[in-house]
């Protein structure tokens, strides 16, 4: 069984000014946020809350929860998000959602947070998506259920989200959830390990010196080692190690030549 299967929490508070509709006070305050003028931005948004303006309660809510032009505080953020969360604001559901599993300005309740998150996540939000499938695959305020973890993986990888493609990945790898299909494995360990992931990286290198879902190849296998490792991973460096007894100087040359272009490419397209 190859590398693990982590419980990352990913709290991402987003502002944006693009998807939903606003007013000009709104697009003022949201500019001055950009420009971290807290103190604009805070004038501008105040008002609008007490009208019910969700972008601004959710805006306060970042706001609050980061410190920004007010005291940090934690169960401000939750009030805020919760009044945007109940109009059907996916990103403050996904926020109230994710302090509800931390127990950030509430007491930690793992079955509401599913519920706020599975809101979020049914809007598309990614990381709810994600954070849903890590509690199905623990039973956390869920029940616990492999096949119900792939499918909220897959949803929140198809995204980009590089947590959920190496989860994903480690799934398939070890037919959690799914039949296990090693190519199928390689294909989210890849797209993970292009986007630094170094877990990814040198789970991928193990299917590439074991020859699963791809073709054996050492040198492959050593670039992505020796990538992996170079970011610390210990696993990487002792298997680095070991692949490196198996192979021609003239391989190890190629392979660490490989790794430095890898790098150089921001790790994509590396083969």
């Amino acid at each position: 069984m190859k590398g693990f299967l982590p419980v990352l929490i990913v709290f991402v508070l987003l502002l944006l000014s693009s998807t939903v509709g606003g007013s000009a006070d709104f697009q003022k305050g949201f500019e001055a946020y950009i420009k971290k003028d807290y103190r604009t931005a805070l004038r501008e948004f105040e008002p609008l809350v007490k009208r019910g303006h969700i972008r601004a309660q959710h805006s306060l809510g970042v706001m609050s929860y980061n410190g920004y032009g007010v005291p940090k505080n934690d169960k401000a953020a939750v009030k805020w998000f919760t009044l945007a969360a109940e109009q059907g604001y996916a990103f403050a559901q996904n926020n109230l959602g994710q302090m509800y599993v931390k127990g950030e300005g509430v007491p930690q309740n793992k079955k509401t947070a599913a519920k706020w998150l599975t809101l979020a996540a049914e809007q598309g939000v990614a990381n709810a998506q994600f954070m849903l499938g890590v509690m199905y695959s623990q039973g956390q305020g869920v029940p616990r259920n492999d096949k119900t973890t792939v499918k909220w993986f897959t949803l929140a990888a198809e995204q980009g989200h590089v947590n959920a493609q190496f989860n994903l990945g480690w799934m398939y790898d070890n037919g959690y959830g799914v039949l296990k299909n090693d190519k199928a494995a390689v294909k989210w360990f890849t797209l993970a390990a292009e986007q630094g992931y170094a877990s990814a990286q040198f789970n991928l290198g193990l299917m590439y010196y074991f020859g699963e879902g791809v073709i054996q190849n050492l040198v492959s296998a050593h670039m992505w080692l020796k990538i992996s490792a170079s970011q610390g991973n210990k696993d990487a460096i002792k298997n680095r190690d070991l692949c490196t007894k198996e192979m021609t100087p003239a391989q190890i040359k190629n392979a660490q030549d490989l790794a430095i272009a890898c790098k150089k490419k921001q790790y994509k397209g590396c083969y």
